[in-house]
């Protein structure tokens, strides 16, 4: 039935073109010759009418004008009509021009020519655009049908760009949104006193207080696809200043999701205030596409937060074959379960730990991956701090067993996750990451696949970071605990860290050790507080408590990008650390030590090899405070 509902509006789209297509010729010769042709045109008049009429309705099927839904044509659609156009009018000229005059009939004036292209232009175009006008006046009558009880609510639009313009024609046509769109703000000077789409600019940020004041502006609505949460933070403090409330448009990171639009509004959330950067995402995406299509890619640790994100962006570069590796059946399961239902390449879901090299193995010589991304790994600082043995054979062992693998197998290229928490380690999930990187050196320095590892600081909302636990906290009334007043992280959310870890993937080669910009540390109390205010309460509601610095943790997490130090690349945040400098033959004999140690289960024996290791480690345990010196 839909099938033959399509057939039908295309016949009746091409009877409405053929219409005008004739309308056309004939109104072109007699505007030429103001009034009824001479005998002689009238001829060629009334002969080749059908001739032209055909052969502009080919024309137009060739250049797929009739896959055009009319009621949403636009300015692309236009030009697929002009080049739908073209190839008559151009036959038509070449025969005025070329054809001998014996073949006078076939010489139509150059006038009515032209003036029969216009004509076609006009009427092909104007009746689509008619359609589309008149579609979207029914929608708006319907929706203000639905909306007739709403009283309207006067909003701002911060803004002016593609989003901007994007969403006011969308709320333009959803009255029953309840929402009056009063003007734009935006910063750009060269936007002053110019309107979009019937809507004017009212002026910039700074003057957002006198224009909500002056003009009664209930909402705020930030349409800036890419603000950085240093804007939005100013953004929402101006407008928490004169309480009005605000709603954002989402990220670009978030627009990757082909279900998420930017006209989709929504709450601010704690990524917009924390996680949300500039990055020139669209002048890389395809060099960035290019790498990652058509290759079979293994993601290990693929049920966790970065592991399962991994995923995710990857599967929209259209990849031949994805490899879901984690030792969590549960998170497999999901992961898999989600991105079955959007694409329709292979999915390989695998439950294996990554410590066992043989199983690892096999699998490598089934699935032959030719990118890898080594996501698995023991990252909560503490309870690492308790759990030393399996933190070495998760971060040590299982990094060297896929590492090695990846050399054996020949793949193409391995990218690991690693962390701030690497650089000068003062806990033992740390040092064991910084252990990681060295062996990844190592065996780049000798194989042919392409080594990298990507080192960056907290993601928001990450499996055991602390935005869940301040939830929880929050919907149970508090307290709310925070482990110092003065505790600075590096905060990115989990989409955009992900992005910069699938573009260094394609610039790594000898074990360069990538650092993502994190931009600026944020207090842990400042976004406690920040996490009260969007959950509609005030900072005197709740308790703040200080419940001290847990095992391994640090006041502030050292600085990623040294400008003295690091090198930049092609890609704006991502940044190359110096190598890390060891004796490799006392670091191999160390390694033995200490993985026989972790296999021993001696907690001890494993700090007396983290302390002789020479990798910068100052231990802070509770259980070991005789082993808490710099080691140099």
């Amino acid at each position: 039935m839909k099938n033959e509902n399509v057939a039908f509006m295309k016949i009746n789209q091409s009877l409405v073109d053929v219409s005008i297509f004739i309308i056309s010729f004939f109104l072109a010769f007699f505007i030429r010759f103001e009034g009824v042709p001479d005998r002689g045109n009238l001829k060629q008049l009334l002969v080749f009418f059908p001739f032209i009429a055909f052969a502009r309705l080919v024309c137009f099927y060739l250049f797929s004008v009739y896959s055009i839904a009319w009621r949403y044509v636009s300015i692309h659609d236009s030009i697929s009509v002009l080049k739908g156009s073209l190839p008559v009018t151009m036959l038509l000229f070449v025969g005025r021009i070329f054809l001998p005059y014996r073949l006078q009939l076939f010489r139509f004036p150059s006038s009515v020519i032209a003036l029969e292209f216009l004509l076609v232009l006009i009427g092909t175009l104007g009746v689509r655009i008619a359609r589309r006008f008149l579609y979207e006046q029914s929608e708006r009558s319907h929706f203000e049908d639905k909306g007739i009880h709403l009283q309207k609510k006067k909003v701002i639009l911060i803004g002016a760009g593609n989003a901007g313009n994007m969403v006011v024609k969308e709320l333009k046509q959803r009255a029953d949104l309840g929402l009056d769109v009063m003007g734009f703000i935006d910063d750009d000077p060269g936007k002053r006193r110019t309107v979009i789409q019937g809507v004017p600019i009212l002026g910039t940020s700074g003057q957002i207080p006198d224009i909500v004041r002056r003009m009664g502006i209930e909402e705020a609505i930030i349409t800036i696809a890419n603000a950085s949460s240093r804007d939005i933070r100013r953004i929402v403090e101006v407008c928490e200043g004169i309480r009005i409330k605000v709603k954002i448009v989402p990220g670009l990171f978030e627009m990757l999701d082909e279900n998420i639009k930017v006209t989709k509004i929504r709450e601010i959330n704690i990524d917009d205030l924390l996680g949300r950067s500039v990055i020139d995402l669209e002048n890389h995406l395809p060099e960035v596409i290019g790498y990652y299509r058509d290759k079979r890619i293994l993601v290990t640790g693929a049920g966790g937060s970065i592991g399962s994100e991994l995923c995710r962006q990857l599967s929209t570069f259209s990849p031949k074959e994805l490899i879901l590796l984690d030792k969590d059946e549960n998170s497999i399961y999901e992961i898999d379960y989600e991105l079955r239902h959007k694409h329709s390449f292979k999915i390989d879901p695998i439950i294996a730990d990554i410590r066992n090299e043989a199983r690892l193995s096999d699998i490598f010589d089934e699935y032959r991956p030719e990118i890898i991304f080594h996501a698995a790994a023991h990252k909560h600082v503490p309870l690492m701090e308790y759990n030393m043995a399996e933190a070495i054979l998760n971060n040590v062992a299982g990094t060297r067993n896929v590492s090695v693998l990846a050399d054996r197998f020949n793949a193409k290229s391995m990218i690991s996750i690693s962390t701030d928490k690497a650089v000068n380690p003062t806990s033992v999930m740390g040092a064991s990451k910084k252990i990681g990187e060295i062996i990844i050196q190592e065996i780049a320095a000798r194989s042919r696949t392409k080594y990298s590892c990507v080192r960056f600081g907290n993601v928001l909302g990450s499996r055991g970071s602390v935005v869940p636990l301040f939830q929880r906290q929050i919907a149970q009334g508090g307290p709310i605990t925070i482990t110092h007043p003065d505790m600075t992280r590096y905060f990115m959310s989990i989409s955009e860290a992900v992005q910069l870890i699938i573009q260094a993937g394609t610039i790594g080669r000898l074990g360069e050790i990538f650092a993502l910009d994190m931009g600026d540390p944020i207090k842990i109390l400042d976004l406690a507080k920040d996490m009260v205010r969007l959950s509609g309460y005030s900072e005197e509601d709740f308790k703040f408590t200080t419940i001290g610095l847990r095992p391994g943790e640090k006041l502030f997490e050292e600085i990623l990008i040294d400008e003295e130090r690091t090198k930049v690349t092609h890609f704006k945040k991502i940044f190359i650390a110096p190598p890390i400098e060891v004796n490799h033959r006392e670091f191999s004999k160390d390694l033995t030590a200490l993985l026989q140690a972790a296999e021993a289960g001696k907690e001890l024996a494993i700090m007396e090899c983290l302390k002789s290791m020479k990798i910068g480690f100052l231990c802070q345990s509770p259980a070991v405070p005789f082993l808490s010196q710099k080691i140099h």
